[in-house]
């Protein structure tokens, strides 16, 4: 049976405990010390997953423990340090792929400089999370009745390993693409390069506010740690996609904005009857805060690549190979893979939830004619 690790880190204080049941009710500036000397350890088993032809693979969830910010401040040969003793744990275990979660796949060089030191091969998942985002989010648009080929699409985080991708798998089916990233020169000089290769309308601008404003279609791709994505910039009936962990939608939209659809992309259904049991406390399930079954994509590519005995460093770099977005779509779809249900702030999308959100845009577009 081929194996495989994965390497997870908290996002929150409040993710902490869902790591490490013991922090609950410790006070942030103990549990922020603790993290900075607590070592990598072995955080879940994962059983059951099973391709439709019978194929089946074991895997181990396995901690980095820090934060985002730390993974950002720390100096990083510390941080690389953690992320490659984590991967240790798996390879002793029987792992023969390696994959890179969250802020593990972003600090330093995307994954390059940790796979030329990790003794067996390393993704970071982004080729299926650029797959399954494009398929949510024009799954977004279907539900709110956009007609995409008419639509303005917003790209934030155009310029990274995700958002460029992305940016080249929407242009095609939009009327217009407005390219986001902080860094202007950068963002000018990637706006340059690409733009003559897309079928569509472009424009680049680093005011996200601004950009927001113009479109119908929002997809986030960042490795911010704060909200930017407002209530008030959004278009009546908007659809945001999110690729990003941790969010960039602001939760006030939640509760300030009925009318517009929110949706974590880059959630996908196992195959089998996978369980993620805890390896501390035995007979308990590790809580990723998805439904039974769900993973995320990055999880799921990693999973794919040992069902698919292809161990090697599948998606590495800040470049994003188009032709294995798709290929690795194919060879998950063909291990049983499937796009996951619609949520957002941790709560399911029901198709009442739909409804009433077409709804509430509706109502919101008589108010402003009348």
């Amino acid at each position: 049976m081929n194996k495989f690790c994965f390497v997870i880190h908290p996002l929150s204080l409040e993710d902490v405990a869902r790591y490490e049941p013991g922090a609950k009710g410790k006070g942030d500036a103990i549990v922020r010390k603790i993290m900075e000397w607590m070592p990598p350890w072995n955080v879940a088993h994962v059983t059951g997953v099973r391709a439709p032809d019978g194929r089946e693979i074991e895997g181990w969830f396995v901690s980095a423990p820090l934060l985002p910010e730390q993974m950002m401040e720390f100096p990083r040969e510390e941080v690389y340090g953690r992320i490659l003793k984590a991967i240790q744990i798996g390879v002793d275990l029987g792992a023969q792929v390696a994959g890179l979660g969250a802020f593990t796949a972003v600090v330093g060089d995307g994954g390059v400089t940790i796979n030329e030191r990790s003794p067996i091969p390393v993704t970071t998942g982004n080729s299926l999370t650029i797959a399954a985002g494009v398929q949510s989010f024009f799954r977004g648009a279907r539900e709110m009745e956009i007609d995409p080929a008419s639509a303005a699409a917003v790209v934030v985080g155009a310029t990274g390993s995700i958002g460029s991708a992305c940016v080249h798998l929407i242009a095609p089916r939009v009327k217009h693409v407005v390219m986001v990233a902080r860094n202007e020169t950068r963002l000018r000089k990637f706006h340059g390069e690409h733009a003559p290769l897309l079928p569509c309308e472009t424009s680049f601008t680093t005011n996200i506010s601004d950009a927001v404003r113009r479109a119908q279609l929002v997809l986030t791709a960042t490795s911010s740690t704060q909200d930017i994505i407002e209530p008030e910039d959004l278009q009546t009936g908007a659809v945001v996609c999110e690729l990003s962990l941790p969010h960039d939608v602001s939760r006030r939209v939640a509760l300030e904005r009925p009318d517009v659809l929110v949706t974590e992309g880059g959630n996908m259904v196992v195959p089998g009857t996978p369980r993620f049991e805890r390896v501390r406390e035995r007979g308990n399930d590790f809580d990723l805060n998805l439904p039974p079954r769900t993973a995320l994509a990055c999880m799921s590519e990693t999973m794919v690549l040992a069902l698919e005995g292809r161990f090697e460093p599948y998606t590495l770099g800040r470049g994003i190979d188009l032709a294995k977005v798709v290929e690795i779509e194919a060879l998950a779809a063909r291990d049983g893979f499937t796009l996951a249900d619609m949520r957002a702030f941790d709560a399911a999308i029901t198709p009442e939830k739909i409804a009433a959100t077409r709804n509430a845009a509706a109502k919101r577009r008589r108010e402003v004619v009348a």
